[in-house]
């Protein structure tokens, strides 16, 4: 059955609702549909096959009413043009417009929750609900799920299908295997990270909820409470003109007299070689992660996964057998995980990286992602 989808979304970038675009995209390719994209623009697109996906460039990143508008009158065009049969959102903004098209045009909409989308008033909560306004919407994680459900049961009714389908990652890419020694040679010799030491990868944008002000803490007392003076940590990931809250982290480093020993890397072209180069990997959220595509990440590349004990984080992670959960905003107790990982004996760190390695295939595979994501599709034109 061959059929054609149009995914909508803000921006082409690195995060995960980016990656299960393309990645849905180029299956669907794959499966002989015909595949398309609307998005504002963004660092993915040039990794996009032209021939397989056509990309659309629209505002659909702004919140402006005006632009949604204008957006909601080009997306009915484009539909009743290329005749499409399903419309896919991936975020709430364009979900409005895409929302409105599909009632104009009579077309097939899904919309995929890739956060839980918090609310403090009515008109949030009222901007937010276009997610559960689709005949098919797809959580990304059992604890995004529950959220739905509590928050907007009373939206969703016979005509609307909700489920789960956990995101995936490529397997291939987050792979040992593929790492190239000129590569890691290159990052040792830009941060002068020494082979001697432990050490720690901290992934993210740097933003409050991230938790990378508690983390710091805790490698105070990983230092001044456990004695361990052997490591190096890696703070990877950009501030996206958050200066003020970048500043304060280099501070607390400074001021814990920390700075021989941890690094901050605004961006790296291939994450894989990150993980890498660390012996452990570290999520520190102190907001629940609706999914936890870090946690994936690091057990693909078979390394050993520290991260709080609440949100998707808790799914992906096989706790005590392919990576340990702390308590949330605890910096005491993610001390005390880091001290007993970097006191444990190499073969018991490869042996948890190994798990981790099986857990990702069994469960988190792209290809398992886009296989369900397809299924539901054709249920959805039959």
């Amino acid at each position: 059955m061959s059929f054609k989808v149009l995914q909508v979304i803000p921006k082409l970038g690195y995060g995960g609702a980016e990656t299960g675009c393309y990645d849905i995209a180029h299956y669907l390719a794959e499966q002989d549909c015909k595949s398309y994209i609307i998005t504002s623009g963004g660092p993915l697109l040039k990794f996009i096959r032209k021939d397989k996906v056509k990309v659309i460039r629209l505002p659909v990143k702004s919140k402006n009413p005006i632009l949604i508008l204008l957006n909601t009158i080009l997306i009915s065009l484009i539909i009743i043009f290329l005749r499409i049969d399903i419309v896919h959102a991936r975020s709430r903004a364009p979900a409005w417009s895409c929302f409105v098209s599909c009632l104009i045009t009579r077309t097939k909409f899904v919309t995929t929750f890739h956060g839980i989308y918090n609310f403090s008033n009515g008109i949030k909560k009222f901007y937010n609900s276009v997610m559960v306004r689709s005949n098919l919407i797809i959580a990304g994680s059992n604890f995004v799920f529950n959220h739905i459900h509590k928050n907007y049961g009373n939206l969703i009714n016979a005509q609307k299908r909700l489920l789960v389908i956990f995101r995936g990652i490529n397997t291939e890419y987050f792979d040992n295997s593929n790492i190239t020694n000129d590569k890691v040679q290159n990052l040792y010799s830009s941060l002068k990270l020494s082979s001697e030491k432990f050490k720690i990868l901290l992934p993210g944008r740097l933003t409050r909820w991230k938790g990378q002000e508690m983390f710091i803490e805790s490698l105070n007392l990983l230092k001044t409470k456990y004695n361990k003076e052997n490591f190096q940590v890696i703070i990877l990931g950009s501030h996206q003109g958050r200066k003020v809250y970048f500043k304060k982290l280099i501070s607390a480093v400074e001021k814990y007299r920390l700075r021989d020993k941890v690094f901050f890397l605004q961006h790296l072209k291939e994450m894989p070689i990150a993980y890498y180069v660390s012996d452990m990997v570290v999520s520190s959220s102190i907001e629940p992660e609706a999914f936890g595509r870090i946690s994936v990440e690091a057990q693909a590349m078979r390394r050993p996964i520290l991260a709080s004990n609440h949100g998707g984080s808790t799914e992906t992670i096989v706790n005590g057998k392919s990576g340990f959960l702390f308590e949330n905003n605890n910096p005491e107790s993610l001390a005390e995980n880091l001290n007993k990982l970097i006191e444990m004996d190499k073969d018991k760190l490869q042996s948890i990286g190994n798990e981790g390695r099986k857990n990702v295939l069994k469960k988190f595979d792209v290809e398992q992602m886009c296989y369900s994501t397809f299924l539901e599709y054709k249920k959805l034109i039959k």
